[in-house]
């Protein structure tokens, strides 16, 4: 009977630290992701080429490469995306970015940090140039 005791509790133990490690990765950079502030671009003085911009936070590291020709933003490829990336989420902010020809657009509905980290790598590359 102890035997069996100590194999329910040891499995209980694993299962709790296995469920507390997973929120803390999950939730690692959720706070600072919240509170980025979008400073917005100017294209205007760019040259044309290829810029690269990265941020760092948790899940939500990616790394962008943007494209300019002409003093205006043509196109954004992902180099390195966030930990759960959705295509759906990058597609619709890309082309917001691109139309707007700027970072001060509206985050995707339930993707608020995951579209600011995408957004504050944009700005890191053509801002950091």
């Amino acid at each position: 009977m102890k035997l069996i005791f100590k194999i329910l509790l040891s499995v209980i133990l694993i299962f709790i630290l296995v469920s507390v490690s997973g929120i803390f990765y999950l939730a690692r950079g959720l706070n600072e992701g919240k509170n980025i502030r979008i400073n917005g671009i100017d294209v205007s003085n760019l040259n044309d080429g290829i810029y690269n911009g990265k941020y760092k936070a948790g899940r939500w590291k990616n790394e962008l490469n943007i494209t300019v020709k002409d003093h205006k933003i043509i196109k954004i490829d992902i180099k390195d995306d966030v930990t759960f990336p959705n295509t759906d989420v990058s597609n619709e902010l890309f082309s917001k970015v691109i139309g707007k020809q700027n970072t001060t657009v509206d985050v995707i509905s339930e993707a608020t940090v995951t579209s600011k980290a995408y957004l504050k790598s944009i700005e890191d590359a053509l801002n950091n140039n």
